[in-house]
């Protein structure tokens, strides 16, 4: 299934959690935190500006990004999970 977003917003693929610390101790599943890493996999056509166009996107499919820990709301689509967010949700992009 496609999922194309609407307006100014983005559909992110969250990153896999750490199973080990960098000490090399094995994490449970409960001690893990969620990853606020993710992959950008589609995005919306941008937000409508008062003249009636569209702003672009700083961001591009496939670029790996740092989103804030509250950004985003969770979806679950074909048994896969994804972040539904705007642009301001996201601080960065890692090379």
């Amino acid at each position: 299934m496609n999922v194309v977003p609407l307006n100014d917003k983005i559909v992110v693929k969250r990153l896999e959690a750490e199973e080990k610390t960098a000490g090399g101790i094995v994490l449970p599943d409960t001690a893990k935190e969620k990853p606020r890493q993710g992959k950008v996999v589609s995005l919306g056509e941008g937000k409508q500006l008062d003249n009636g166009k569209r702003a672009s996107f700083q961001v591009k499919e496939g670029d790996r990004v740092l989103f804030s820990p509250y950004g985003g709301n969770e979806v679950t689509i074909d048994g896969k999970e994804y972040l539904i967010m705007t642009e301001d949700d996201i601080l960065a992009v890692i090379d």
